[in-house]
């Protein structure tokens, strides 16, 4: 057996880091190389580890020469890769020893949080949670009873409002114990989630009582890159660790579903054994861009020991509810079935080419945004841009963003009869795509090109919060008329068109329509065959880990 049988399930990285690990190890046996091979490709692919006894079928390659899984896992863990932990067998599961590290750092982490001694809950949270809010009240009085919680729900179900009344009992019982005011830090994964949190949890805090308002006064939000304390040296290593642990009383990590296994590890072991910790999330939205699904992992390993879900939506018509439940619950019938009925809320153009149906409605959202923009009109021309979405699943190619945005680029300047092929133009729309910490703009921001007498200006933010920069000043941009699926989660828009790749599209799954269609506000439109709703609702986004059974054997 040789490697090169192997060549169209691997990337020329996968093998090549194979081979040199095998060579380093001595170990010649071809059948050790594919296992290692094997597992930096599911790194690579967002996995932390390779089920080597169900690879072939995960693979969807039956028919090459795969080893018997029996004699393939005896070869594997009698190797001298496995003898010097450069890699680990875990039972059927296979490793680079880095993530078998941190998933058993993370456990262990975990299990002494929930290890600590219960705290006491505050009285009275009627006050905070009134009547309407039981769920989210019930949650509350779950958080102040531990030192770690995962909170989860879908859009709308209530989970910042759950986070900042929180906050504020978690201040009122340590001014009832008669300590200091804890010290509080709210973070995202992203710079743009951070703002995002920033600004929910600031508009639930103004709601509040001036007494609660003064104790959650200053509460800013931050990367969780800038929580720990970046280093220049190092991308994986931070400034707080075991060593030197995060001052704070409580931690609320928001859009945990975006946090890769190593971030995780690196939170955990900053975290002080006191700390009160908060991870916040919607487990059946896509997973973090890197290895590890830590928040799905923590709700299948926990249970009611750590999790509590809230389940009702106070913010989608009943309409979206629908779609996005028979798409959660993997019911292609029923989510076809909402589909055709249609609505107010929801339309589906049946198709896989939809360029003449689209192209009015597309190009004319493009031409107000244009004419707000040459009338230096900034705060009209985002709130044009937050009133619509179009997502894509795929970066390249005819359902892709960079092939839709040259798209009404083109039809755009067929409109107006005006050339806007220069950079930057009034009314382009833009995406930022690199964190700026010195301007203050983040990857995922969103902005429009602006006329101004001083010239082209960038409005980036949202009508109600935005920062107006010399478009000379932006660093790493990109046109934003669709963008990625990807790249849209944890942001919503009043209506939403998600453009769907063909059935046979490996970025197709539960987890990328969900969080689409979850994207919408009041209007989702899906574009696509019903093969591919079909294929979609019926394939799960499967990250091979061991995390969650470690939980729950561990508890």
């Amino acid at each position: 057996m040789s490697l090169d049988a192997f060549a169209e399930v691997f990337e020329p990285a996968d093998i090549h880091v194979a081979q040199r690990l095998t060579e380093l190890g001595r170990d010649s046996d071809p059948t050790v190389a594919l296992a290692v091979a094997l597992a930096v490709r599911a790194v690579r692919s967002g996995s932390v580890c390779v089920d080597l006894r169900t690879v072939a079928a995960q693979v969807g390659v039956p028919e090459l020469p795969w080893p018997d899984p029996d004699g393939w896992l005896s070869t594997v863990g009698a190797s001298p890769l496995a003898e010097h932990k450069v890699v680990r067998l875990d039972g059927d599961l296979l490793y680079l020893d880095r993530y078998w590290r941190e998933e058993e750092q993370v456990r262990d982490d975990v299990v002494a949080l929930l290890s600590s001694p219960p705290r006491t809950a505050v009285p009275g949270l009627e006050r905070l949670f009134p009547a309407g809010w039981e769920e989210q009240r019930a949650a509350a009085e779950a958080a102040l009873t531990r030192s770690l919680t995962v909170l989860t729900g879908g859009p709308g179900t209530g989970k910042t409002t759950t986070v900042a009344r929180l906050l504020a009992a978690f201040a009122e019982q340590a001014e009832l114990a008669g300590g200091p005011p804890p010290r509080m830090a709210l973070a995202a994964p992203t710079g743009k989630a951070a703002a995002r949190l920033q600004d929910a949890v600031q508009a639930e805090v103004d709601r509040l009582s001036a007494v609660d308002r003064a104790r959650l006064a200053g509460l800013r939000a931050t990367t969780m890159h800038r929580l720990l304390g970046s280093r220049p040296d190092t991308s994986s290593r931070f400034r707080h660790h075991r060593g030197n642990r995060l001052p704070h009383d409580v931690i609320v990590v928001d859009e945990t579903s975006m946090v890769s296994l190593t971030m995780m590890a690196r939170l955990l072991e900053a975290v002080r054994p006191d700390t009160r910790l908060l991870f916040v999330g919607d487990p059946d939205q896509l997973a973090s861009v890197d290895a590890g699904a830590v928040l799905a992992d923590l709700v299948d390993g926990l249970g009611e020991a750590g999790v509590v879900e809230l389940t009702t939506s106070h913010r989608f018509g009943e309409r979206i509810g629908a779609l996005a439940l028979a798409i959660r619950s993997g019911d292609a019938d029923a989510t076809v079935e909402v589909l055709r009925a249609g609505g107010d809320a929801i339309g589906w153009l049946d198709t896989d080419d939809a360029a003449d149906a689209l192209r009015g409605p597309l190009v004319d959202r493009a031409a107000d945004l244009r004419e707000a923009a040459l009338l230096g009109d900034g705060e009209t021309a985002l709130r044009i841009l937050d009133g619509h979405r179009l997502l894509c699943a795929h970066r390249r190619g005819p359902f892709g963003v960079a092939h839709w945005n040259r798209q009404i680029e083109r039809w755009l300047a067929e409109r107006t009869g005006q050339s806007i092929w220069s950079q930057p133009y009034a009314g382009r729309p833009l995406l930022v795509t690199a964190n700026d910490y010195g301007l203050g703009v983040y990857n995922g921001d969103t902005g429009v090109v602006v006329a101004a007498p001083e010239g082209l200006r960038a409005h980036i933010g949202t009508p109600a919060s935005s920062r107006e920069l010399a478009v000379g000043r932006l660093g790493e941009v990109e046109t934003m008329f669709a963008m990625t699926i990807h790249k849209s989660q944890g942001s919503q828009a009043d209506e939403v068109t998600v453009l769907m790749p063909p059935q046979d599209s490996r970025l197709l799954t539960r987890e990328l329509f969900y969080t689409a269609v979850t994207r919408a506000k009041e209007r989702v439109q899906v574009v696509g065959t019903e093969a591919s709703v079909r294929a979609a609702v019926g394939r799960r986004a499967v990250r091979a880990s061991g995390l969650a059974r470690r939980l729950s054997t561990a508890r």
